[in-house]
């Protein structure tokens, strides 16, 4: 099968806890696996919307789904006690910036309480030997450089939900370096952290974001309005960062390697556009819709970056993984997913196996 080509075996049976899986993300993370032949339990809060990718897909109906807050510890515990994982993707947050600014404890409580609990029931696990923390690329500390940032370089972040996935990093890396080093009993747990940002395509219904701001109004035939319009985001389809997410858990089950720590997943050069460009492309595939610029009053201004991006060297040379899409096909497979009208688990799987063939080309 085209799906499991390039992972052959390796996920194949395994146990695997999906942490925040009616999400966008964590939906496509949790399809692809099954298709690699995966047992999947997913553990989160309910979907957003009747639309999401995970509802829309029946997901519930082809996983183990746990509907879970990851501050509940205690549940947690005794989902791991129950599904023996032994690898877990750590998915689950409050991942929206503005939101942060509304609700900043939350936020924390989430994102940096929610880290905890899981690396400390990991950490306690015995079947669990893998663990991949996915946090952001707004982790680090941003002076919109026009060069990418660096794996080491100074984490940080402006707003509560930056700063709560900056130390989201730090207590991923602390526990790696107390608890799962070369020296400790529980040596051979692994810990890597992935950092990608701006990831887009079908199923994604979160409030503030750009691609389901666009097609709630093209479907409303309501004009898309937008606050930042010279704001340049690296778009990356979130198939290409779930990819290296996959091909980074290969490289850390099967080699004798050292393949633990932080990774970035980014994007090409060409894929950085500004947010009415990526509109206007949009507009063109659809050959519908129109935007308008509105600017908040300065009262309601909250900080947002101009200009982020990574250096994924590291990925290329280590993990022979790059984005492969243009952005043009970005477009097409993000926009073909909002335009189908009956989109089921099906769907997505067609979709992962037209990725796979373009990726091949």
């Amino acid at each position: 099968m085209v799906i499991k080509s390039i992972f052959g075996n390796f996920f194949e049976d395994k146990n695997i806890l999906v942490t925040g899986h009616t999400g966008f993300i964590g939906s496509w993370f949790s399809i692809w696996l099954i298709e690699l032949g995966a047992n999947v339990t997913g553990y989160a809060l309910p979907p957003l919307t009747k639309n999401d990718n995970y509802v829309v897909t029946n997901l519930s109906n082809k996983i183990d789904s746990i509907i879970g807050d990851i501050r509940d510890y205690d549940n947690l515990k005794e989902v791991f006690k129950k599904v023996k994982p032994e690898i877990v993707f750590h998915l689950a947050a409050q991942p929206i910036v503005r939101k942060s600014y509304r609700a900043p404890k939350e936020t924390y409580d989430i994102n940096i309480g929610g880290t905890v609990n899981i690396f400390e029931i990991f950490r306690k696990c015995n079947s669990s030997k893998l663990l991949i923390n996915c946090t952001t690329d707004k982790c680090y500390e941003n002076k919109e450089f026009l060069e990418g940032y660096k794996e080491d370089d100074r984490l940080g972040g402006y707003d509560p939900y930056s700063s709560s996935k900056a130390c989201s990093e730090l207590i991923t890396s602390a526990y790696r370096r107390s608890f799962f080093n070369k020296d400790s009993i529980q040596s051979k747990k692994k810990v890597s952290s992935v950092r990608s940002g701006n990831v887009i395509g079908g199923g994604d219904w979160q409030e503030d974001r750009l691609i389901p701001d666009c097609m709630r109004s093209i479907m409303k035939d309501e004009d898309i309005i937008i606050r930042n319009p010279k704001a340049i985001r690296p778009w990356l389809y979130v198939l290409e960062s779930i990819r290296g997410f996959l091909y980074l858990t290969k490289k850390m089950g099967e080699s004798e390697e050292n393949y633990d720590g932080a990774w970035n997943f980014g994007i090409n050069i060409t894929s950085m556009l500004n947010v009415e460009d990526i509109v206007s492309r949009i507009i063109h595939y659809l050959g519908r819709g129109n935007f308008q610029v509105k600017i908040p009053p300065s009262s309601n201004i909250m900080h947002e970056t101009n200009l982020l991006l990574l250096d994924c060297t590291k990925a290329k040379n280590f993990l022979s993984w790059k984005p492969e899409l243009n952005i043009e096909e970005v477009v097409k497979l993000t926009c073909d997913w909002y335009m189908q009208e009956n989109v089921d688990y099906d769907f997505d799987v067609k979709q992962i196996k037209t990725y796979m063939d373009l990726i091949k080309k």
